[in-house]
C-alpha cells in the first residue's frame, strides 16, 4: 500500500535518500561522533548504565548490535541502550535552534542499523549526519511551544531523526519512509520532568530505539498515517506545535549542524554561558558578598533548580553550579556532579548568595553575570555561546575533553576509528576502552571554606 505524504513528510524523504552532502557537515558530524562516543565511554559507570546493561544481558536476544562494553543485543536494544548511557552524564552536544541533543538520539540508532545491515563507516557518518540535520530541523519547526510545554525535545524530535537515519541504512523507498515516519509519530515520547532523574537519558535511549524499531516496521510492510508528524491530530497537532515551515527552508543546502554545540562543563548546556562569564572572572570566594546572573526566561523551568537534592539534580541549578565554580569546583569534571558534591554543605552558603532573574532580551545562548564584593565593587561578564570557535580550537578542546574522559591513549585510538574508513575498527572501541579513574574533586583547599564561618 502506497503512501502519500504531505509536504513535511515529502520533504524529509526526499532529504533521507541524498546523495550529495556537505563535506564540512560531514567533518563537524565525525566530531560529534568522537564527542558522543567519549561521552557513552565514560557514561558506563553510572547507574542507569548498570540497570540498563543487567536487563539487556538478562533479556538476550539475537546478536545484531554492539552496546557498551562489548555485548551484542538485537538493534533496537542497543540503540536504547546506548542512547541512555551517552546521555546519563549530560556532557553531550547541544543544538539551540530547537534546544534538543542530537547525539544522543540518532547516533546509537544509526550505529546499531549500519552493523546489524553491514554497512560500512561512512555510511554510519552519513545517515548519522542525515538523522541529526532532520532532528534539528523536526524540533524547529515543532516550535518553541512544543518545549516549554514540557516535552523534551531531545527525545521527541530526535526519535525522528533516528528514524530517518536507520531508513537511509535500511535503503528504503520514499513510501516505506513516509510510513517509517507516521510510526515514529506514534511512538515519540520524552517529557522534561524527568530532568534531574535518570528518566532524562531514557527519554534519549527511548528515541533512539523507537526510531530503529520504526523503521524495521516500515520496511517489514507495516503501514502507518502517511502524515502521521504534520496532518490532523498528528504529532505536531496533539504535541503543542506551532509548525513553522521556514524551519525547512534550505534543507540539504544550508546545513545546520555545522552550529552544533558541544559541552566543556558536564551540566545542562543552559547554565554554561553563565559558567563562562563567572569563570572569566578572577574571584576569591571570601571576598563574594553576591552573585547575579540573568537568563532567558526559558531557562527559568529547566536549570534553575534553587536547592538540589542530588548530583543529578545539581546539573539543573544556576545557584549550586555557580557556588561550585565560586568555590574553585571543576565542573567539567563529572565526579563534581556526585551526591557528596551536591550535598556537601560547604556549598550551602555561597549558594544562598546566588540570586537568578530572567532577561528576556538575551538570547537562550547569552547569560548575564553581575558579582557584588564586600568593599562595595561590582565586577560584570557576559557571554554568548553563539560566538563563533575555529575548528582547530574546537578539535583541541574536544581532545581535552576527551582524556579526562577516557584518558589520553584511548582518545588517540577513538580519534583515529572515527576518521577512518573502518566502522568494525570503531566498534571494536565501544567493548574495550573505559572511564578514567577520577581523583577527588571535592578537594577544594579546605582554607577555602574558612571564610564561610567568618561571614
Amino acid at each position: 500500500m502506497g503512501a502519500r505524504g504531505t509536504e513535511v513528510e515529502d520533504q524529509l524523504a526526499r532529504f533521507a535518500t541524498a546523495n550529495i552532502l556537505d563535506d564540512d557537515a560531514r567533518r563537524i558530524m565525525r566530531l560529534s561522533i568522537f564527542d558522543w562516543t567519549v561521552c557513552v565511554l565514560a557514561g558506563q559507570a553510572e547507574p542507569v548504565a548498570e540497570i540498563l546493561l543487567r536487563k539487556g544481558r538478562f533479556e538476550g536476544g539475537i546478536a545484531q548490535s554492539t552496546v557498551i562494553g562489548g555485548d551484542k543485543l538485537p538493534a533496537p536494544r542497543a540503540a536504547l541502550i546506548n542512547g541512555a548511557i551517552s546521555h546519563a552524564l549530560d556532557y553531550d552536544d547541544t543544538h539551540f535552534d530547537h534546544i534538543g541533543h542530537t547525539s544522543v538520539a540518532v547516533v546509537p540508532a544509526a550505529l546499531a542499523v549500519a552493523q546489524a545491515h553491514g554497512k560500512t563507516m561512512v555510511d554510519f557518518v552519513d545517515a548519522a549526519l542525515i538523522g541529526s540535520e532532520a532532528a534539528v530541523r523536526v524540533g524547529t519547526w515543532l516550535g518553541r511551544d512544543h518545549y516549554q510545554v514540557g516535552f523534551h525535545q531531545t527525545a521527541t524530535s530526535g526519535a525522528f531523526g533516528a528514524a530517518l537515519a536507520s531508513l537511509r541504512l535500511m535503503e528504503a523507498t520514499r513510501p516505506k519512509i513516509v510510513n517509517g515516519l507516521g510510526l515514529a509519530a506514534t511512538r515519540a515520547s520524552g517529557l522534561k520532568s524527568q530532568f534531574g532523574t535518570m528518566g532524562k537519558p531514557l527519554n534519549a535511549g527511548i528515541a533512539a530505539e523507537a526510531g530503529v524499531e520504526a523503521a524495521s516496521w516500515a520496511m517489514a510492510g507495516m503501514t502507518s498515517a502517511d502524515c502521521g508528524l504534520s496532518g490532523p491530530l498528528g504529532f505536531a497537532e496533539t504535541h503543542h506545535g506551532v509548525p513553522d515551515g521556514a524551519a525547512f527552508i534550505g534543507l540539504g543546502a544550508d546545513w545546520r549542524m555545522k552550529h552544533v554545540r558541544y559541552k566543556f562543563h558536564a551540566c545542562c548546556h543552559g547554565l554554561h554561558a553563565m559558567l563562562e562569564a563567572l569563570g572569566s572572572l578572577d574571584l576569591d570566594a571570601a571576598t563574594v558578598a553576591a552573585i547575579h546572573i540573568k537568563t532567558h526566561p526559558r531557562w527559568m523551568s529547566v536549570c534553575n533548580k534553587a536547592a538540589p537534592r542530588s548530583g543529578l539534580e545539581a546539573k539543573f541549578s544556576y545557584r549550586q553550579t555557580a557556588a561550585m565554580k565560586l568555590m574553585g569546583v571543576e565542573t567539567g569534571a563529572v565526579q563534581a556532579f556526585s551526591d557528596d558534591v551536591a550535598l556537601h554543605p560547604a556549598l550551602e552558603v555561597p549558594r544562598e548568595r546566588v540570586h537568578v532573574l530572567e532577561d528576556g532580551r538575551l538570547s537562550e545562548m547569552q547569560a548575564q553575570v553581575s558579582v557584588d564584593l564586600l568593599d562595595g565593587r561590582r565586577l560584570e561578564a557576559f557571554h554568548d555561546l553563539a560566538a563563533p570557535m575555529e575548528f582547530d580550537m574546537l578539535e583541541a578542546k574536544l581532545k581535552a575533553k576527551g582524556r579526562a574522559l577516557i584518558g589520553e591513549d584511548d582518545v588517540t585510538r577513538l580519534w583515529e576509528a572515527v576518521h577512518g574508513n573502518s566502522l568494525r575498527t570503531y566498534v571494536d572501541l565501544l567493548g574495550t576502552a573505559a572511564p578514567v579513574g577520577w581523583t577527588d574533586t571535592l578537594d577544594l583547599a579546605l582554607e577555602a571554606f574558612d571564610y564561610l564561618s567568618d561571614l
